[in-house]
């Protein structure tokens, strides 16, 4: 193969050139400077030079967009300044407090300047830049460590593979938002309609899962775009005094930034920029569900900080959430582990919020009542955080003459028991408890799950089986199974029916705090269970125990206390405990301790692989000295154990100056306290 020559040198340049420019005209400026027709065949010439030269080839050159059939690994990439969240505003007096706040802590009592951005509903990324060209690209992820995928990104044409100007510095670090415009996310369902695929609900998701292919040839066919929100750099001196300029600095080296920014000078135009940016919201080519106010000037960013997991120099202002009106076809009522009677609206389906709804909740009766909703009224729908369906207003202009009011079955809807609604609560609760087969199969379900009585084997599958079939009614019944009794089943033979039997009688001996939580009494999670133990020491003296002294447990409340009474005092509760004794299972009594606990009111977080202990046993002999074990990393955080591998939340350890032991200081530590 022969050598390019200087002018097919020099050509392969300018093509280079003459097509990032075009695609900074088209894609950052919105001001096409040739036709398509023209681009693309310059961009064809481009393509057949580098075919013919692979020399020539380069890893900035636009033909490289068209992505790789290689597939990403979407490593872990750790960032170097925490990419944190934003806290959030949903009306105008949680905005005017940011503001006071903002001004206080900067002793001022003028007006501050905002800029005013709008919050795109995409995916935040973050791109690195050394000497101009791009050489990384990592999502959010949990703010501490994302996943590189910069194979992907540099697919998308409105990312500059090189930054543009003479005066970018050595090492940049762009963040942004990835998103999918409406046109683009429509053309996308549909020709995924049209090829029998899987449609996406909302851009949104459409954009996460088009950033998330793991061949970045797929990704360059998905019509995503990116707008930048923030600059970084090794010396901030290189950079001007405000957010504003950074942007604008920014949008120089060849970024988009949004057309629809602007500066507020105190909350009064803030909430003009809100209201206005409102009422444009559905005429945008793209989705946002808010807009972002910062403090311009930098300096004042600095002044003012961070909390833990967010900046105090911003906020994101929420929209209300997108209503639609629909219709009530009907109403049922579903029961659930605890025997919660709730009702939900079959509704004529309805596109909001990004999503077709066909259920809402209505809560409770009180709730209806509230609503005054009958059966064919005209609601509005609301998606409650862009989330959770919710009916929350009747149009009674609109009902019909035959409309049916709404009313509390006297039968449970699965089990035929009464329902009864305990004065005070506005939930009704089926009264055939652990019978009722709605509640049965949660029941054992959260009995034999890993952090209640781990009894391995006994998956969803095997309990619907034996529910649905009456081998089992009640947890007891399982210490009645024989391997017998199992082989006869479809699928299960001898040697699974004689595990699952073992992995049941292993259970039989269940230490006290487990057993309470697998009981599944509301509102007494594993720290309640565990308290509740550590207090009493046994089973009957918890279950003896008035409200006042429940109350005096920690984690206990009034609320919670009532509902240990309340299962206590249920017949059938009883009932099952005296046939879980009669069918053998012993639950352990527990040394009360007088006196703090050594590591009382303290947080520790566990994190990476520990070779002499399971993250459980690790957990039990924490908590057996008093602390509390979380599962994130804070400020509040008294100590991080770090085993191999450990990832983000020792980086953020770091951050934070939160102490750091690794497993053998671990270990001597519970050595010193004999619990090895």
């Amino acid at each position: 193969m022969s050598k390019p020559s200087p002018d097919t040198i020099k050509r392969v340049e300018e093509l280079r050139s003459t097509l990032d420019e075009h695609n900074y005209r088209y894609y950052v400026l919105d001001d096409p400077g040739i036709p398509d027709a023209e681009y693309d065949r310059l961009f064809r010439e481009l393509q057949k030079l580098e075919a013919d030269y692979p020399e020539l080839a380069s890893d900035d050159s636009p033909t490289r967009r068209v992505g790789s059939s290689a597939e990403t690994s979407f490593e872990e990439v750790i960032h170097r300044l925490p990419m944190l969240s934003l806290d959030n505003a949903f009306n105008e007096d949680e905005l005017r407090d940011f503001d006071r706040r903002v001004r206080e802590r900067l002793s001022s009592d003028e007006d501050v300047e905002y800029v005013c951005e709008p919050k795109l509903d995409g995916l935040a990324v973050s791109l690195h830049y050394e000497q101009g060209s791009l050489t990384r690209a990592a999502t959010r992820g949990d703010g501490y460590a994302g996943e590189d995928i910069t194979a992907n990104i540099r697919t998308i044409p409105s990312v500059p593979l090189r930054l543009r100007g003479n005066d970018v510095p050595d090492l940049v670090e762009v963040r942004g938002e990835v998103y999918m415009p409406r046109a683009g996310f429509e053309a996308l369902n549909s020709r995924l309609t049209d090829q029998g695929e899987k449609t996406f609900v909302n851009p949104r998701n459409a954009a996460a899962g088009s950033l998330r292919q793991k061949k970045s040839t797929v990704t360059a066919r998905r019509p995503l775009e990116m707008c930048a929100y923030s600059v970084a750099v090794t010396d901030e001196s290189l950079l001007p005094d405000t957010q504003w300029e950074s942007l604008q600095q920014v949008q120089r080296w060849g970024f988009r930034i949004n057309p629809e920014m602007r500066k507020a000078l105190g909350v009064g135009e803030c909430l003009a920029a809100y209201e206005e940016l409102m009422q444009k919201r559905d005429t945008l080519p793209y989705e946002i569900d808010g807009i972002v106010f910062k403090v311009n000037r930098l300096d004042y960013q600095e002044a003012l900080g961070f909390v833990s997991r967010a900046p105090r120099w911003a906020i994101a202002h929420k929209f209300p959430a997108q209503e639609e009106l629909t219709v009530i076809e009907d109403v049922e009522f579903q029961v659930g582990r605890t025997g919660a009677v709730t009702p939900v609206a079959r509704l004529k389906p309805v596109f909001v919020g990004g999503v077709t709804v066909s259920n809402a909740t209505l809560h409770n009766m009180d709730e209806i009542r509230r609503l005054d909703v009958h059966i064919g009224d005209t609601v509005f729908i609301r998606r409650a955080g862009d989330v959770i369906p919710k009916v929350v207003k009747v149009v009674l202009e609109k009902r019909p003459e035959n409309a049916e009011s709404v009313e509390l079955p006297k039968q449970c809807p699965v089990c035929d028991s009464d329902v009864i609604q305990i004065e005070g609560e506005a939930i009704a609760r089926c009264s055939g408890g652990l019978f009722c087969p709605a509640q049965r199969k949660e029941a054992i379900r959260h009995y034999a799950s890993r952090k209640a009585l781990d009894i391995e084997g006994l998956g969803d599958k095997w309990i619907d089986i034996l529910v649905d079939q009456d081998m089992v009614k009640t947890v007891a019944d399982l210490y009645l199974l024989t391997t017998a009794d199992l082989t006869r089943l479809e699928r299960m033979g001898e040697k699974s029916a004689s595990n699952l039997v073992a992995a049941i009688d292993r259970s039989r001996e269940p230490v006290l705090w487990r057993f309470l939580y697998a009981l599944g009494i509301r509102e007494v999670g594993e720290a309640t269970a565990k308290s509740l133990a550590s207090h009493f020491g046994t089973l009957e003296a918890v279950a003896e125990a008035d409200e006042e002294a429940l109350i005096a447990v920690p984690d206990v409340g009034p609320i919670v206390a009532g509902h240990i009474r309340s299962f206590f005092e249920q017949v059938h509760n009883r009932e099952t405990l005296d046939a879980l004794r009669e069918a053998g299972v012993r639950w352990q009594e527990e040394e009360i301790t007088a006196g703090a606990k050594p590591l009382q009111g303290q947080t520790w977080v566990l994190t990476g692989t520990l070779s002499e202990l399971t993250r459980d046993e690790a957990r039990e002999k924490l908590e057996t000295l008093g602390a509390k074990v979380a599962g994130s990393v804070s400020k509040k955080t008294t100590c991080v154990v770090a085993g191999e591998a450990a990832g983000s939340k020792l980086a953020k350890a770091e951050q934070l100056g939160v102490q750091v032991m690794d497993e053998q200081a671990l270990l001597d530590m519970l050595k010193e306290h004999d619990l090895l």
